[in-house]
C-alpha cells in the first residue's frame, strides 16, 4: 500500500491505470512461481540457494511494474489537460521525460544485469527523447565484474581442464567487464598472448524471467493506453541479447567480418582460437591499442583524429551499404586504435555478439534513400518512406540523418538555417508522443539496426571533432557502391573487380559533381545577394548625402 500511496490514482475503479495496476499485482504472483520454476528446472551448478536467487527475481519484476506503471501514470496524467501544440505542453513533456528517465536509470541500476544492457541499448537508440539518452548513457560504464571464483568455474566447467593445463598465465583481475560478460588476459602453453571472455553465470536463466517481465508490461501498456507503443522496442532488444549470449555464433560473426575486410589493412580483427572457445567462453587472439574516442592519446600517439574519424566511417559504411553485414554495437569500447604499420595505425574490432546480416532488399533501397538524401529529392525520399512503411513521416529522414530538411538550401554537412530551425521547430511542436512510437514502430527491424549504429558511429566521429561533412560523404560513396554490389560475388568485390570498381567509382564522382555544383550554385545566388545588399546601401548612402547637400546648398 505504501507502493501505491506514493502516486495519487484515480478514483474510477475500472480506469486503466488501474487496470493496469491489477495486472501489475497479479504478474507479480505469476512471477514468483515462474521464478521458481525458471530457476528449479536449471542444470546450473553455480548458484546453490536457488531459492534466494528466485525471490531475488521476484523483487527484480515488482520493481519492474512499479517503475513502469508510475511511468506510464506520469505521463498521462501530466499530459491529460494540454493541447499537444500548446509551449506548456512542451514544457511539461520535458519535464514528464526528465522525470521518468530518471526512473528508469533508477531501476537499471537496482536491477542490473539485463536492465543494464536494456538501458544501454535505449541510449544508443537515435529517436528516443534526449532526457533518455543523456540519462541512460551513464549506464555505459557501470558493469561491476563478478568473482574469480565463479569466473573460474564457469572456464573448467566448459573447457573441461584446469586452467594450469591450458595456459601458462591467467590474469584473475579482468581487463573490461560488461553487463552479460568480462575479459581477462591470459598466455597460452605455446606464449600466444590471448583475451578471454567469459559469460557471467546464470544469465540464461535470469534472462528468461526479465525479458518475460519485459514483454509483459509492453503489451500491457500498448493494450491500455494504445498511444503508447513501445513492445517493439522490447522485442528487437530480446533478439538482440539472445545473440549476445551465444559466443559461438560470435566467433562465426568475427570470421565473417575479418573474410568481408581481409583486404583493408586498415582493419584488424582478432583471431578465433576454436579450441577454447564453447557458447560461454570465448578465447580469441589479444590485440594492444587505445578506444577510438581518446583524443588524448590520439594526441601523445601523433594521430590525427580526422583521419581515424575517416576511417571508422568508411569501415562502417562499408557494412551498411555494401556487405549488408554490420557490427550492431560500436560503441568506444569496442573499437580499438592499434599505432604502428605502414599506415601508421589500424583499427581493432570487437566484440561480434550483436552483428545482423539485412535483407537483400533492404540494403538496396537504403543505398537508394541515401542517394536521394545527398541530392535532397523529396519526392525519392517520400516514395521510399512509403516502401518502408513509414509513410508521411518520410519528410524527416533528411533531418534524421543528414541534419537539414528535404527543402534546405544549406550546403552538405552544413547544418540548417535559422529559419529552417524555426520551421522545423514549428512541425515538430505538432508531433505527439504517439506519433513518434508509430513512426519507430512502422520502421523495418534492419532500419532500426542500421540507426542505433549510425547513430553510435555519429556520437564518435563528433568526439574525434570530424566534420559531418566527412561521414556523409562516405555514406554517399559506399551507397553508390552499394548499388553495383553483386550479393553472389565474394565481400572484397569493390577491391578485386577492377570494371566494377571503375563503373561505381564513375557514379559517385557524378554525385560528387552533382553536389558540388549545387553548392556552387547556392554559393553563387548567397554572393549575388551580398553584392545586391550591398549596392543597395551604397545607393542609399549616396541619395541621403546628395539629399543632405541639396538641403544645405538650398540654405
Amino acid at each position: 500500500m505504501k507502493i501505491l500511496r506514493k502516486f495519487k490514482f484515480p478514483a474510477r475503479s475500472k480506469s486503466p491505470l488501474f487496470v493496469f495496476t491489477i495486472a501489475g499485482v497479479a504478474i507479480t504472483a505469476v512471477t514468483s512461481s515462474s521464478a521458481v520454476s525458471v530457476f528449479r528446472d536449471s542444470t546450473s551448478i553455480h548458484n546453490p540457494n536457488k531459492i534466494a536467487t528466485a525471490v531475488e527475481g521476484v523483487v527484480r519484476s515488482s520493481r519492474a511494474i512499479y517503475a513502469i506503471t508510475v511511468t506510464v501514470a506520469d505521463y498521462k496524467y501530466s499530459l491529460s489537460r494540454l493541447t499537444a501544440d500548446s509551449d506548456d505542453y512542451i514544457q511539461s513533456l520535458t519535464e514528464v521525460h526528465a522525470r521518468s528517465a530518471k526512473r528508469i536509470l533508477k531501476l537499471c541500476e537496482s536491477n542490473k544485469g539485463f536492465y543494464v544492457k536494456a538501458g544501454q541499448f535505449v541510449a544508443t537508440l537515435k529517436l528516443v527523447p534526449k532526457e533518455y539518452s543523456l540519462a541512460l548513457s551513464s549506464l555505459q560504464d557501470q558493469a561491476v565484474p563478478c568473482n574469480f571464483q565463479d569466473i573460474k568455474h564457469v572456464l573448467t566447467s566448459n573447457l573441461g581442464r584446469n586452467l594450469s593445463e591450458i595456459f601458462l598465465s591467467f590474469d584473475e583481475e579482468p581487463i573490461a567487464a560488461a553487463s552479460i560478460a568480462q575479459v581477462h588476459h591470459a598466455v597460452l602453453k605455446d606464449h600466444q598472448e590471448v583475451a578471454v571472455k567469459v559469460q557471467y553465470p546464470g544469465l540464461k536463466q535470469n534472462m528468461k524471467l526479465d525479458t518475460m517481465i519485459m514483454s509483459f508490461l509492453s503489451k500491457s501498456v500498448v493494450k491500455i493506453f494504445p498511444e503508447y507503443r513501445f513492445d517493439w522496442l522490447v522485442h528487437e532488444f530480446v533478439k538482440s541479447i539472445s545473440q549476445e549470449l551465444d559466443f559461438i555464433q560470435e566467433a562465426k560473426n568475427s570470421e565473417r567480418i575479418a573474410t568481408n575486410f581481409k583486404h583493408n589493412k586498415m582493419i584488424t580483427v582478432p583471431t578465433v582460437f576454436w579450441e577454447f572457445t564453447t557458447a560461454q567462453v570465448l578465447t580469441m587472439q589479444f590485440c594492444k591499442g587505445f578506444k577510438v574516442d581518446d583524443v588524448e592519446a590520439l594526441k601523445r600517439t601523433n594521430l590525427s583524429p580526422g583521419k581515424v574519424a575517416k576511417v571508422l566511417v568508411e569501415v562502417f559504411a562499408e557494412m551498411i551499404f555494401v556487405h549488408g553485414f554490420i557490427h550492431g554495437d560500436p560503441h568506444p569500447g569496442n573499437i580499438l586504435v592499434s599505432p604502428g604499420g605502414k599506415n601508421g595505425f589500424s583499427l581493432v574490432l570487437l566484440d561480434h555478439g550483436n552483428c545482423k546480416t539485412l535483407d537483400e532488399g533492404f540494403r538496396q533501397d537504403f543505398c537508394r534513400l541515401w542517394e536521394a538524401l545527398i541530392l535532397l529529392d523529396s519526392t525519392k525520399i517520400q516514395e521510399l518512406g512509403t516502401r518502408f512503411g513509414v509513410g508521411q513521416y518520410a519528410k524527416f529522414f533528411p533531418v534524421l540523418f543528414t541534419g537539414r530538411t528535404s527543402d534546405s538550401k544549406s550546403g552538405l554537412g552544413k547544418g540548417m538555417s535559422i529559419q529552417e530551425r524555426q520551421k522545423l521547430k514549428q512541425e515538430l511542436k505538432l508531433l505527439r508522443l504517439e506519433d513518434v512510437t508509430t513512426f519507430m514502430g512502422s520502421l523495418p527491424p534492419d532500419f532500426l539496426t542500421v540507426l542505433r549504429t549510425d547513430g553510435l558511429v555519429r556520437s564518435i566521429t563528433l568526439k574525434l571533432s570530424a566534420p559531418q561533412r566527412v561521414r556523409l560523404l562516405a555514406y554517399a560513396k559506399y551507397a553508390v557502391y552499394g548499388l553495383g554490389y553483386n550479393p553472389t560475388s565474394e565481400p572484397d568485390f569493390v577491391e578485386k573487380s577492377m570494371i566494377s570498381k571503375s563503373v561505381m567509382l564513375m557514379s559517385y564522382i557524378r554525385l560528387s559533381l552533382i553536389l558540388e555544383l549545387m553548392e556552387l550554385f547556392q554559393g553563387v545566388k548567397k554572393l549575388k545577394h551580398t553584392i545586391c545588399t550591398f549596392y543597395g546601401r551604397v545607393v542609399d548612402g549616396i541619395t541621403r548625402s546628395v539629399k543632405v547637400s541639396s538641403v544645405a546648398s538650398i540654405v
